[in-house]
């Protein structure tokens, strides 16, 4: 009886993932896949073709399963805000991932904007053209504790990661969060005529 190709594939993305998070895209080695999902590197390219692409699919994967693990809530973006939050520090791995795409991998892929478009059409509703700006804002705050300097970290007290120090973290940033949708709600932020200097 063959391999099941179904099995080969979901080891294969899964060791590519534990491989990308930790050294990312040019740091990744087919090899180290290839050794932990116990495949051969010929399977891998036959699957996913090359480094880049399966690269990006397992982002976009991470994503996705992001998406479905939290619920977003247009009309609760601060409650929105807590979950991911907590969501990313049970499972931190998408966030580093997300972190080598933007290094490493610039331009949009269709599957990771994908995973926006739908947050940011929930969002026109009530933020219109600025929909776009307020979840980079929303995800921007979500995520600064982890992507901040240890060093400034270290100047809040205590141990950084600790569950009293999260917590209190989580509290700011959720009233931030909370701020900031009233604000923008309340006052909407006109695009500049094409042209004018900003």
């Amino acid at each position: 009886m063959p391999p099941d190709a179904t099995e080969t594939k979901r080891r294969i993305l899964a060791a590519a993932r534990s491989e990308f998070a930790q050294y990312g895209l040019a740091g990744a080695r087919i090899d180290r896949i290839a050794d932990r999902a116990s495949a051969n590197k010929r399977s891998i390219y036959v699957h996913f073709g090359p480094k880049e692409k399966l690269f990006d699919r397992v982002v976009a994967q991470g994503l996705v399963e992001l998406a479905e693990a939290v619920s977003f809530t247009p009309d609760d973006l601060p409650g929105y805000a807590g979950r991911l939050f907590d969501r990313l520090l049970v499972d931190p791995t998408i966030l580093r991932l997300s972190t080598w795409a933007n290094l490493e991998r610039p331009d949009a892929t269709s599957g990771e904007a994908e995973t926006y478009r739908a947050k940011v059409e929930a969002l026109k509703d009530q933020f219109g053209d600025s929909a776009v700006d307020v979840l980079v804002l929303v995800l921007g705050l979500v995520t600064a504790w982890a992507t901040a300097s240890p060093s400034l970290r270290t100047l809040a007290g205590g141990e950084p990661w600790s569950s009293t120090r999260l917590a209190e973290h989580r509290r700011v940033m959720t009233a931030s969060v909370a701020t900031l949708e009233a604000a923008c709600a309340e006052h909407p932020v006109d695009r500049p005529d094409a042209g004018h200097a900003v």
